[in-house]
């Protein structure tokens, strides 16, 4: 059961930011899915209008998650997670096909992928918790952590799904470095990972094309795949004040799927720039409250699940613009708050809710030295400290005097 807690207020700084980037992003889908949802549904407002209707059951589950105790996952998260695996794997067993890949359930309105990456941090954040002292211990730490990463992981890319699968890995090993794992077992992991993703790559079809692509890409971007060579076209087209808001040609004129993997290139284009720099910034400020929250939480627990949530928020929206002006192979990954996908959407605003829940908690005194591992130390990536790579736990001034 969770300790008493005092309750503070909702961070506010945060909830501004989250305002700005919905504001922004519904703007956005809405000026860039008329033209695909006309042509697709034969609505212009049929993509908008379902946005608008997943953001208000993503509104209401934040709300929920804000005033429910994030201690309570402790004992929620296994058969959540069980659930989820239970939904990876109905959607493989299920006949529907959409665009090369199984991904979605009712009509595609459900991914379940989606879901498996907030749920693989909110498990692997419990576990690392109740696990601290074990970390070190390559047979209760590294091993285990494998085998839970393998199986979420493992599942998704059947869809197939590399780039979601990629992002529940990246996050399996940022929280395992967060929670105090060891350097050397953490310096293997990135190994094995740099060979799987290899590997996966060598023996995908999926894999290899995008690859290919990506480095005939590097070498010069007239050879680059399709969807990238559109995007460098409307980025370009926009410069750096953009043609103004609806005002983009690339979308009319064969950008691949402009509502979803490529509304980053919509956004340079009509916003040019400035805008788009203006966009991060917001990514950022809202990843830099994330890590205050983080830093303030009432426990380890906390500091985990603040750390991973905002990170993956902010690794969704790496990826997605790096896709787009051609720094990473092509990759699934939508861009928060943005991107058109119920799904996404409902995933980012419960991380938001339980973000929220993290800010409005403090402790009254009655959380041991022991339990608390230093954050600060942690956010210094470790080598700040020169006599250990390790993070120690804070010592109490008690005990810092009794031993004087």
């Amino acid at each position: 059961m969770p300790r008493s807690r005092v309750s503070r207020g909702f961070d506010m700084p945060l909830l501004i930011s989250v305002v700005a980037l919905t504001v922004f992003g519904l703007a956005m889908l809405y000026s860039s899915s008329w033209d695909f949802s006309l042509g697709a549904y034969g609505d212009a407002m049929y993509m908008f209008n379902r946005q608008v209707t997943w953001l208000g059951i993503g509104l209401v589950v934040a709300a929920l998650l804000a005033f429910f105790d994030y201690h309570y996952w402790r004992s929620l998260v296994v058969p959540v997670m069980a659930i989820t695996i239970g939904l990876l794997i109905t959607v493989l067993l299920m006949n529907g096909i959409r665009f090369g890949a199984k991904r979605a359930m009712l009509d595609g309105s459900v991914q379940p992928s989606e879901l498996a990456k907030l749920v693989s941090i909110l498990y692997l954040s419990v576990w690392l918790y109740a696990k601290q002292e074990y970390l070190h211990d390559l047979s209760l730490g590294l091993i285990p952590l494998g085998v839970i990463l393998g199986v979420v992981g493992g599942l998704i890319y059947q869809q197939p799904d590399l780039s979601a699968a990629a992002t529940v890995l990246m996050l399996g090993g940022l929280l395992f470095f967060l929670a105090g794992g060891d350097l050397k077992q953490i310096g293997a992991l990135l190994i094995i990972a740099s060979l799987a993703a290899w590997l996966v790559a060598s023996i995908s079809l999926t894999g290899q094309q995008r690859v290919a692509d990506f480095v005939a890409g590097i070498k010069d971007p007239l050879q680059a795949s399709y969807h990238v060579r559109r995007s460098f076209e409307a980025i370009v087209h926009g410069g750096w004040f953009g043609v103004g808001l609806g005002q983009s040609q690339s979308k009319l004129t064969g950008l691949p799927v402009p509502p979803t993997d490529s509304v980053f290139a919509v956004v340079v284009e009509e916003l040019g720039w400035f805008g788009a720099v203006g966009l991060i910034f917001l990514y950022g400020f809202l990843v830099w409250r994330g890590l205050v929250i983080a830093r303030r939480a009432p426990d380890m627990l906390g500091t985990l699940l603040a750390s991973g949530l905002a990170i993956w928020i902010a690794f969704e929206a790496l990826v997605n613009m790096a896709v787009m002006v051609g720094l990473l192979p092509f990759a699934g990954n939508a861009l928060p708050f943005i991107s058109a996908g119920g799904s996404n959407l409902v995933a980012t605003f419960a991380a938001l809710g339980i973000l929220f829940n993290i800010s409005r908690q403090k402790g009254e005194g009655t959380i041991s030295d022991d339990e608390w591992r230093s954050y600060s130390a942690v956010a210094h990536l470790r080598w700040g400290n020169r006599r250990r790579g390790i993070s120690r736990a804070r010592r109490s001034r008690s005990v810092e005097k009794t031993a004087s």
